[in-house]
């Protein structure tokens, strides 16, 4: 653990496992409620000396951690693999993405602006102040255990706050090689601190209901999150919450199903799967079903399952064997109500995959609704393809979800695109773009995936306070 500028071991340990061959790979500090409350007083300890630093002081810290973090893009990428088990590519692609996240926000916190407002009165102003909020506490998930940290620590410490994080308790290696940047770089004791722990509730607990702390940032399961923002409601502790997704993936007939085969897979199977911006149901217009079904066939057969670490493989592992279960569950179910296996459907155990948590890359069609796969997120390497007829069945269809955070669409008629962006309850729709992400752009959810936004000005606004001054002159 890292508490007000000091590493911390402990004889309470757990194991850090590798989810391609079950190897352990490392132990760490199992941290427990005590530390969380220690390291939260050190950020309360420490935040007014860092909010008095000018934004160029702050955005300085950023700027070093950002090119340290490139110059060990490599390394980095290497330990996510292995602790992971995404392909050592888009483990690449992560470091550069979560490396972006420090860059922006050193650029956008200098661009933290006030405003005067016209009073109705000749003889009064009004100023407009950004205040930092205070002390943060942050939970971040496996599934991108770098960027998921940098979206949350580089703005709340651009904007003048101090922060607590709990990483995943799969992948606290990957947090811990942040954190050394980030003392690296020089950040004071105490503004950044990592409370690592492989029984997460009590820290959740103090963090929700420590009055120290003035805002919960959260990127989890939508009942995690849902517990923890109701934890958090006596004290009307601000929240950020980056919840499940179920998105819909619109094929229209106007579309080159081709074009749009390669997208959705590639897309589908980013991350294994493993994402919350993954594609659950895909919704292709019936008259060019069959040649969009052919070509993912084919994108499918060209996959290969295996160590992230080997050359050519683009299917890493599930998280772990719970994960496997829920996937080949939903398969099952699916196929029992009727759904046509097109590939895959089965766990890998062969060619070395026995000792990890592999699942076949699948491609489903006929789905119905009754099919625990068109309800629920599936967080693996399933395809589920659903044919549609209009518009407006395949717009009430996708809306038809508790979930709101990403969705996609391919059409060439732009009038159609803009229905249907417009339509859509989702926070984030890509139109013909499989990728609607950056630190410059807002991310997050409507509906059951979450409250406010992380990245672009919306997300650093999340760490400020609004606070005016009314002046009589």
């Amino acid at each position: 653990m890292f508490i007000n500028g000091e590493w911390i071991k402990s004889d309470n340990t757990f194991a850090v496992f590798n989810p391609a061959n079950g190897e352990e790979i490392g132990q760490v500090t199992d941290g427990n409620r005590e530390d969380a409350k220690r390291a939260i007083d050190a950020a309360q300890a420490a935040l007014p000396t860092w909010s008095a630093l000018t934004v160029y002081q702050r955005s300085d810290y950023l700027r070093r951690a950002y090119e340290l973090m490139i110059e060990r893009k490599a390394d980095l990428a290497a330990l996510m693999t292995k602790e992971q088990g995404k392909p050592i590519k888009a483990a690449m692609a992560e470091v550069q993405y979560g490396a972006d996240y420090l860059l922006w926000f050193a650029e956008e916190v200098k661009r933290s602006y006030g405003e005067t407002i016209p009073s109705a009165r000749s003889d009064q102003r009004f100023l407009v102040h950004r205040q930092p909020l205070g002390v943060v506490a942050a939970v971040t998930p496996w599934n991108y255990p770098v960027s998921m940290i940098t979206r949350k620590v580089a703005p709340a410490i651009a904007a003048g706050c101090t922060i607590v994080l709990k990483p995943a308790e799969a992948t606290p290696l990957c947090a811990i090689a942040i954190f050394e940047i980030l003392q690296e770089v020089g950040v004071p004791a105490g503004v950044i601190n990592l409370v690592t722990s492989n029984t997460p509730g009590p820290i959740g607990e103090e963090f929700c209901t420590n009055p120290v702390v003035k805002k919960l940032t959260f990127t989890g399961s939508t009942a995690v999150g849902k517990k923890l923002a109701q934890d958090a409601a006596p004290q009307l502790k601000r929240v950020s919450m980056e919840l499940g997704g179920h998105a819909p993936f619109i094929v229209f007939d106007d579309a080159d199903p081709i074009h749009a085969a390669k997208g959705a897979a590639l897309v589908k199977f980013l991350n294994t799967g493993q994402a919350c911006i993954s594609p659950n149901r895909i919704f292709v217009q019936r008259s060019i079903i069959e040649p969009f079904l052919a070509e993912f066939e084919n994108r499918i057969a060209k996959m290969r399952a295996g160590s992230g670490t080997e050359q050519g493989v683009n299917i890493g592992p599930l998280v772990n064997e719970a994960a496997v279960n829920k996937v080949n569950n939903q398969v099952v179910d699916a196929m029992e109500k009727g759904a046509k296996l097109h590939a895959g459907g089965k766990v890998l155990t062969e060619g070395g995959l026995e000792k990890g948590n592999f699942y076949a890359p699948t491609l489903l069609s006929g789905i119905t609704e009754e099919m625990l796969i068109y309800r629920e997120e599936t967080f693996g390497p399933v395809a589920a393809v659903i044919p549609f007829d209009t518009q407006e069945e395949v717009l009430e269809k996708a809306n038809d979800t508790n979930y709101g955070l990403a969705a996609y669409v391919y059409t060439q008629n732009m009038s159609r695109a803009m229905r249907m962006f417009e339509g859509l309850h989702f926070g984030m729709v890509g139109i013909n773009d499989i990728n609607p992400t950056s630190a410059a752009a807002p991310f997050g959810g409507m509906k059951e995936s979450g409250l406010g936004r992380e990245g672009a000005r919306e997300g650093l606004m999340e760490y400020y306070e609004t606070k005016l001054a009314g002046i009589s002159i």
